[in-house]
């Protein structure tokens, strides 16, 4: 393919200096065309025809002048703009190959090398917007592949294995690339702009993820058992059927999420946002609600009775 691109932009090249050379040569002239016998045919004295047209060679070495101006002015910006598209054509491929370094570096043994491939997606995630979203479903696809969740419930949606096994580490122990994949995720800029997070049927018990921006999270039928999930944004998350188990939701927002089916015994959800929430067939034994934010539009499980919780203040 280089060859016949090569020819035609040199066929261009000529047909560009041809056509400025004939603007060069015709241009002044039908700007300024000599004088004619005709014209001068009133001007008796000679001296004085020499020095019109003098002066009208004069006009048109003037126009050819301004149009050579034109031409290199042209020709610097048409070199500018094909040295920046040599740069971004530049970058494009050096950001393809250090995206692909870094997921050969997922694929490795080593975690050491995991977390090194991980630090450099962000990186490129952070230099590239138009990457970004890709980033996001690589991240995504680690994280369930890495930490899946092999024991989902029963179809009751009955879980018949505790909410953490005894003596268990947080997940950023037992698995550090898993939580560094999660940290990334949840600080990514501008998640609004992109696709929901995908992470359905991932083992995230005990994940560190306070304060992150998760709005719009799809994670049904995962295990978030024991999750730190303090003041993080979770509107129009998607948790149904997922164990909250122990979780730590407390000033969390849950506005518009899903939560039919969820198991959240014994979870923290103090001052919880759940305004428009929907918690159809959730489990909420001893899950403490203490000053959770609610209104009518928040569905609650079948035989729990909100009056009991106290009426929070009207919101703007």
């Amino acid at each position: 393919m280089r060859r016949p691109t090569t020819w035609l932009a040199g066929l261009l090249l000529a047909v560009a200096v041809l056509l400025a050379i004939g603007a060069l040569m015709f241009v002044p002239l039908v700007l300024h065309p000599n004088l004619s016998n005709a014209d001068l045919r009133g001007v008796p004295d000679a001296e004085t025809r020499i020095t019109l047209q003098q002066a009208q060679a004069q006009l048109q070495n003037n126009a050819r002048s301004t149009l050579l101006q034109g031409l290199a002015g042209l020709i610097l910006v048409a070199g500018a703009i094909a040295t920046w598209r040599q740069v971004q054509i530049s970058r494009h491929g050096q950001i393809t190959d250090r995206t692909t370094r870094a997921i050969e570096q997922l694929a490795s043994d080593s975690i050491h090398v995991r977390i090194g491939g991980l630090y450099a997606l962000e990186r490129v995630a952070k230099d590239s917007s138009e990457d970004r979203p890709t980033i996001t479903k690589i991240l995504t696809a680690f994280i369930r592949n890495r930490s899946p969740w092999t024991t989902p419930p029963q179809p009751d949606h009955q879980h018949t294995t505790p909410a953490l096994d005894d003596g268990m580490q947080r997940l950023g122990l037992r698995a550090e690339d898993v939580q560094m994949a999660l940290y990334i995720l949840g600080d990514r800029p501008r998640p609004g702009d992109e696709r929901p997070l995908y992470l359905s049927f991932a083992d995230l018990r005990i994940a560190s993820l306070a304060g992150r921006d998760l709005r719009r999270l799809i994670c049904r039928d995962a295990n978030l058992a024991g999750a730190w999930l303090q003041r993080a944004q979770l509107d129009d998350a998607y948790l149904t059927a997922t164990d909250l188990r122990r979780a730590h939701l407390g000033g969390a927002r849950l506005v518009n999420a899903r939560l039919t089916g969820a198991h959240l015994q014994g979870a923290d959800l103090q001052r919880a946002d759940l305004r428009g929430a929907d918690l159809t067939g959730a489990c909420l034994d001893g899950a403490d609600l203490t000053g959770v934010h609610f209104d009518q539009r928040t569905r609650w499980p079948m035989g729990f009775n909100p009056d009991q919780l106290h009426e929070p203040p009207a919101s703007s």
